[in-house]
């Protein structure tokens, strides 16, 4: 970043010396203006900026079109709309002057329609400009953007440069980091998928707890509540049958995931003071959860020690049938279930209460099985205060 910073300033200095230039009277005679062509074409390819000063000049001096100017005021075209390129960048990304930056962009997309750089720019730009100027307004055009960007990206297409990503696979991560924080309050759902997408990448933002923090609560806010709400419907406080135990066996899924999830947070937290506070409401989720499969906290230690070891589950597959001698169960201490029926007991006394269920310290029941969780806090927080960049 910092290299990518001193490249904006050198920008910014050029644009300086331009102006000092033009304030000069330009020499209109025959003699001067030969000059200043000369000048231009001794600089066209070894240092653009100077010869734009000379072209500049020499155009501000003729009047009648020649061949001479047709070239040039070709060629200055082509310069500034290379130049409010890297405009975009400095004003973007080093003095963050959002909404200047990306307004600049949509005149530049306006002209080039695919240009992955200012796509890429546009998309996390306007989450950028979302979080610090407090205006929900930009979240369109960051969703949009961003979705745009991963196609084009994924299809083949790059920036001539990364900066100031790291490169393609941190420009993914970050972009659908975008898109799942944006979607999480309304499209949990989609939002999961995008969240499980990007801590596919071997980016920073896959040792960042808040990642698994926001899939625990993707998980929560979409496939669990509708599981939960489709179990209440039909088979709350009746008695067990085929329909309530392959429910429940879906519930078992997600509730793996998320306790999954909330060990990652509170794994990748470590010991950072940082993540003090968010750590210890991260550890009681997963305590809740962890007891509502496992019936006690015992194995819990040693699954935090253990999960950044091995691979983050996928969304889990749909149970469409059961096998004939099984039900749902409680896995074996010590490591998440992947849903998977082992042996044959009661079902649970009652489905864990989504999040807006009041709150509720759990309560063990006679088969084993908690009660009901309290409820998660600010799963639909889209985070932007978190920045990292």
């Amino acid at each position: 970043m910092k290299k990518f910073i001193g490249v904006f300033a050198v920008f910014a200095s050029l644009v300086l010396m331009a102006a000092s230039a033009f304030a000069q009277a330009p020499d209109c005679t025959d003699e001067g203006k030969a000059a200043m062509y000369t000048e231009f074409t001794a600089n066209r390819t070894s240092d653009s900026a100077k010869a734009y000063e000379a072209a500049k000049k020499y155009l501000g001096c003729s009047q009648a079109e020649d061949q001479y100017t047709a070239y040039l005021k070709k060629w200055v075209g082509l310069y500034e709309k290379e130049a409010r390129k890297s405009k975009m960048l400095a004003l973007l990304y080093v003095d963050k002057k959002y909404e200047e930056a990306l307004a600049l962009g949509k005149q530049i997309l306006a002209d080039e329609p695919e240009n992955v750089r200012v796509i890429i720019d546009e998309g996390y730009g306007s989450y950028l400009a979302a979080a610090s100027l407090k205006k929900d307004s930009f979240n369109t055009d960051a969703l949009t953007y961003a979705r745009k960007a991963i196609q084009l990206i994924e299809s083949g297409k790059a920036p001539a440069k990364w900066d100031p990503f790291k490169g393609k696979d941190d420009t993914l991560a970050y972009l659908y980091d975008v898109i799942g924080r944006l979607e999480l309050k309304d499209n949990p759902s989609g939002a999961l998928t995008s969240f499980l997408k990007k801590a596919q990448f071997d980016t920073e933002l896959k040792k960042d707890p808040w990642t698994y923090y926001f899939i625990a609560g993707a998980y929560e806010s979409g496939p669990y509540t509708k599981l939960s709400a489709d179990y209440k419907a039909c088979c709350e406080g009746k008695d067990e049958s085929p329909q309530s135990k392959l429910l429940l066996e879906n519930i078992n899924q997600v509730v793996d995931r998320m306790v999954d999830a909330y060990a990652r947070a509170v794994a990748a937290a470590g010991s950072e003071p940082k993540y003090e506070a968010k750590k210890k409401e991260w550890m009681d989720d997963l305590t809740t959860w962890y007891k509502f499969r496992k019936g006690s906290d015992a194995g819990l230690p040693e699954l935090i020690a253990s999960v950044l070891s091995k691979p983050l589950p996928p969304a889990p597959t749909p149970v469409t049938a059961l096998p004939a001698a099984a039900t749902t169960s409680a896995p074996a201490a010590g490591s998440p279930s992947t849903g998977a029926a082992t042996t044959t007991t009661a079902a649970p006394a009652a489905v864990p209460a989504t999040a807006a269920a009041s709150p509720a310290k759990p309560a063990v029941s006679t088969n084993g099985e908690t009660g009901k969780p309290k409820p998660r806090k600010h799963h639909a927080s889209t985070g932007i205060d978190n920045q990292r960049r």
